[in-house]
């Protein structure tokens, strides 16, 4: 009888243990936000100029909120290889979110936190992106459509994360706008049309009629739009891979028109 209690008490901590494979690295992560925690709460805060005799608490703040949302495609084969990479301390890459192929989402990290998602990049007047910003990442090669499951899924976080924190429609944008000269994701297959008629990002109207002004400027139209044209080839074919689903270099006058309708939204 002893026996049996002693393989069902086995049997059942092996179950504990083994139904999360990231029961290690997720101890890691609770450390580590216990460590920011108590830097926080500190007060005051070594070497900031305190020369006054006692610490004065203000009762009036809250946690940074993100300002904008980044969408990535992961470049991977699998979302098992993805979060693999993201809870390995090697990489020194992450996400807040993973979204699976079968519609599964991954919370990986506190959204107030930092994640180290958007690396080197700009947009507007923002060179910190990872500061301000949600990275969510699609499991997708690169080279993929993007399933149904995974956009329904999609769709619902970014419902979600536009209400939670008043996330303006026009910060809704790929990794690729951020970092056109490096990144060019999500891939061409992702459909920013319909993202936008669900009010995350903005879309072109009928083109029709348009008549561009004789001073149109393209790279200020990709400049006030957010883009960052110091590589004026990559700023284009960034543009058009949002807007066009088209990755080539040049400007045609049918282009120059949703530039202009664009731009218009952005201004």
């Amino acid at each position: 009888m002893v026996n049996k209690i002693i393989i069902i008490i086995l049997a059942v901590t092996f179950f504990a243990c083994s139904c999360n494979p990231y029961t290690a690295t997720n101890k890691l992560y609770k450390n580590q936000a216990k460590a920011y925690g108590k830097v926080m709460a500190a007060y005051p805060i070594e070497d900031t100029m305190q020369t006054a005799a006692y610490f004065v608490g203000t009762t009036n703040f809250n946690m940074r909120k993100p300002n904008f949302v980044i969408i990535h495609h992961t470049a991977q084969n699998s979302c098992e290889q993805t979060l693999k990479t993201f809870t390995l301390q090697r990489t020194q890459v992450s996400a807040h979110y993973v979204i699976c192929k079968d519609g599964t989402v991954h919370h990986m990290l506190n959204d107030y936190l930092r994640a180290w998602h958007a690396g080197a990049g700009k947009w507007g007047n923002d060179a910190d992106i990872n500061s301000s910003s949600i990275g969510i990442e699609l499991d997708n090669n690169g080279f993929e459509f993007f399933p149904d499951a995974q956009m329904q899924s999609l769709l619902r976080l970014l419902a979600a994360l536009k209400k939670n924190y008043n996330i303006p429609q026009a910060n809704f944008i790929g990794h690729a706008e951020i970092a056109p000269a490096r990144k060019n994701d999500p891939n061409i297959f992702f459909p920013w049309k319909e993202l936008a008629g669900r009010g995350f990002g903005y879309w072109y109207d009928d083109t029709t009629n348009v008549i561009i002004p004789p001073n149109f400027d393209n790279m200020k139209a990709l400049r006030i739009i957010g883009y960052d044209v110091k590589d004026s080839v990559a700023a284009i074919k960034t543009f058009k891979r949002h807007w066009l689903q088209d990755t080539s270099a040049v400007l045609t006058e049918a282009d120059r028109k949703i530039l202009f309708l664009v731009e218009r939204k952005f201004n």
